[in-house]
């Protein structure tokens, strides 16, 4: 691999998806054509499809071990269509969510056995990891509150406070276990001060 693979997580209403698109139109403005902007589930027309499915509103009977298998089904496409092809092409990949979110959704929040999916991120993914993941974390309650001025919650968005606390709580565990990797963004401040934060980040790694 020759590029570079950023990775943007963080609970519901965090704004990750906000940054990561000021992330993209920053770093396509330094590098041109050599930038790449994709999120999971999804990134594929059939992994849209297994999105649909599984974000799809009300009780459809899915549990947090079909949500994983779903999850690597759409991830392992994604892989071998978008994300390897666009690094071995020498590109900067920006993910709205990657493995880090399996294993906070379905291990943390819903109980998987984290074994479980970490085989099968060896399985799917083979070597490939983020090169930076940028975790942005703020209390569940302000995540919630801010979703709650949107649209229609979808499955997920729907969830209760006590399994977003604990999909938060997974998360800030993986970044003690990865602190070279995770970045963690205080996403509680305004839109303006964490992306002069994320810009910065982005210097370090030389990117900008």
């Amino acid at each position: 691999m020759t590029g570079f693979f950023i990775t943007f997580e963080g609970v519901e209403g965090v704004g990750k998806t906000t940054q990561a698109q000021k992330a993209f139109d920053l770093l396509d403005g330094k590098h041109p054509g050599k930038v790449i902007m994709t999120r999971e589930p999804g990134g594929t027309s059939s992994g849209e499809a297994i999105r649909n499915i599984m974000l799809e509103a009300g009780n459809n009977g899915i549990d947090g071990m079909t949500e994983m298998l779903l999850v690597f089904a759409a991830r392992r496409l994604h892989i071998r269509d978008v994300i390897e092809p666009s690094l071995k092409a020498g590109k900067i990949v920006l993910c709205d969510r990657f493995t880090d979110a399996t294993f906070a959704y379905q291990g943390g929040g819903r109980g998987v056995d984290e074994k479980l999916i970490a085989q099968l991120q060896d399985m799917v993914q083979n070597t490939l990891r983020p090169d930076l993941t940028l975790l942005f974390d703020a209390p569940v309650e302000t995540g919630l509150a801010r979703i709650g001025e949107r649209s229609k919650p979808d499955r997920l968005e729907a969830e209760t406070i006590s399994f977003f606390q604990r999909v938060r709580r997974s998360y800030l565990d993986l970044s003690q276990r990865y602190p070279e990797r995770i970045r963690v963004i205080d996403a509680a401040r305004g839109a303006d001060e964490i992306a002069d934060e994320i810009r910065t980040i982005l210097r370090e790694n030389g990117l900008c």
